[in-house]
């Protein structure tokens, strides 16, 4: 089985190791594709951070993090053993150059030179430039070196670039890999199975018989640890920016001509390209933002944003957009493309809406089919059908749902999004990374709405915690007669 086939041994050196990305996903990661024999014996992690440690304190960490992390039915204490013989660390701060490179260059210099070696940046993103400019002036970039570069990738069009330019000096395109975990999930890589696996899904799948799109990712959760993050991010480019709009691109693509990496990349890139700008007076029609107030989650109280943050901010934590696909499968086709933070339920999913049945024959009229991808959480396929209600004697109309779930054997749960991503790096495999011109393409499209909401063009809008959102975003959808999902009869 592909899931069980090992990568060629490599060294892993992760910047920023001490932090909770490395802590709460990439050592689990590795963990469990280790438990699945994925992983070859030579393989190592090598965690460099600004915080003083010697191995062992450092594996004491990884340890405790993983007995944290890893869920129960995974968790074996000699597997962890075994797991941390292969974790080393250095005392490293990667912008200075005299830092302890010596350090690392010694640990990197006992495996063979042909050795793949995967940089992996889990530190703030303005800091990727020094760091590859340091791996050069100290002879660490092999021919069989790579680099991997989490979001955001700048918080515009400009910083993207400068970030992107200091990393390409270094290391050529190919060798850079950006990630966003979205694209590990199964179930978004299973859009494309279900598209073009399924021709009775791709033969309806155009404005022909298609009324709207909704591409959602909502959190019951707040900012709370990262406020001060947040509030210079926001969540049209914490979410937006990234996540949906690789979710719409891989909704919307023409056939790729296979599943090789730039024929994917380059149908996903034709989407983005083809997007109708929002811009000038379109922003306040096209566009909702919105900050959450005080309320109610899970049924306990919830703060705030402004409480939480604890001063004034124009960040919202609500975005919504209205986009137009402007090719001739999706001629006039909205895509909603919603995220919120502080949410009724936590819900990531893709709801595709088709045109209504042409028929008055029925007493009851028939209603939108509708096809639920659900990204997470209990991931799956819902087919919304009518049917005739058996409850009566006449002829009259009800809804019936075929739910198909995705399940892994053996009842274990999902791998992790990172998992498959962390050994594609070793592979050399870029399919579900992004390239440098989707991520180009994306702040291109995004920037107007940005930058007309911070001077304030477009009125911040208020939800109360733990709703679905600001009543202009319901009202936004029912000008073309459409409904959210949560709100569908």
């Amino acid at each position: 089985m592909d899931h069980a086939q090992q990568v060629e041994p490599f060294d892993y050196v992760i910047f920023g190791a001490t932090g909770d990305l490395t802590m709460r996903k990439l050592l689990p990661a590795f963990y469990n594709r280790m438990r699945s024999g994925q992983v070859p014996d030579e393989a190592r992690i090598i965690g460099t951070a600004r915080t003083a440690l010697d191995r062992e304190e450092f594996v004491d960490r990884v340890r405790e993090a993983l007995v944290r992390f890893l869920p129960k039915e995974v968790r074996d204490p000699s597997l962890i053993e075994r797991f941390l013989m292969r974790v080393d660390y250095v005392t490293l701060d990667g912008t200075k150059s005299g830092s302890d490179w010596d350090g690392l260059a010694a640990v990197l210099s006992t495996a063979p030179p042909e050795r793949i070696r995967v940089y992996y940046f889990a530190t703030a993103p303005q800091l990727y430039g020094a760091i590859c400019e340091n791996l050069h002036a100290k002879h660490l970039i092999t021919p069989f070196s790579r680099v991997v570069l989490e979001k955001p990738i700048g918080t515009d069009s400009a910083t993207a670039e400068a970030i992107n330019n200091g990393v390409g000096q270094y290391f050529p395109e190919n060798h850079i890999f950006r990630i966003d975990h979205y694209l590990g999930k199964e179930t978004v890589q299973n859009v494309i199975g279900l598209r073009f696996a399924n021709p009775i899904i791709e033969a309806v799948w155009s404005s022909d018989f298609i009324e709207s799109v909704q591409i959602t990712a909502a959190e019951t959760v707040g900012v709370e640890g990262r406020a001060a993050y947040y509030n210079t991010s926001g969540a049209l480019r914490d979410m937006i920016q990234n996540h949906l709009l690789q979710v719409l691109g891989l909704v919307a693509m023409e056939p790729p001509e296979s599943l090789a990496a730039d024929n994917v990349r380059n149908a996903k890139l034709a989407v983005l390209n083809a997007l109708r700008p929002i811009t000038g007076d379109a922003v306040r029609t096209e566009t909702v933002r919105a900050q959450y107030t005080e309320g109610m989650v899970g049924g306990k109280p919830a703060p705030g944003y402004l409480e939480e943050l604890g001063e004034p901010s124009n960040t919202e934590t609500y975005a919504l957009l209205r986009a137009f696909i402007d090719t001739p499968r999706w001629k006039n086709v909205p895509f909603y493309l919603r995220t919120a933070k502080r949410s009724a339920e936590k819900v990531s999913e893709v709801v595709i809406t088709f045109k209504t049945a042409p028929t008055h024959m029925f007493s009851t009229p028939p209603i939108a089919n509708c096809l639920v991808i659900r990204i997470q959480p209990h991931e799956g396929v819902e087919l919304h059908l009518n049917v005739k209600n058996p409850a009566t004697d006449a002829f009259t109309l009800k809804e019936s749902v075929l739910n198909a779930e995705f399940e892994m054997g053996g009842g274990l749960p999902f791998p992790d999004s990172y998992e498959r991503l962390l050994l594609d790096a070793v592979r050399g495999d870029p399919v579900l990374f992004i390239r440098r011109d989707e991520v180009e393409a994306a702040w291109k499209w995004i920037e107007p709405v940005l930058d007309a909401w911070s001077e304030n063009k477009s009125p911040m809008e208020t939800y109360s915690a733990g709703s679905y959102g600001p009543s202009k975003a319901t009202t936004l959808l029912a000008e073309n007669g459409h409904h959210w999902h949560e709100n569908m009869e």
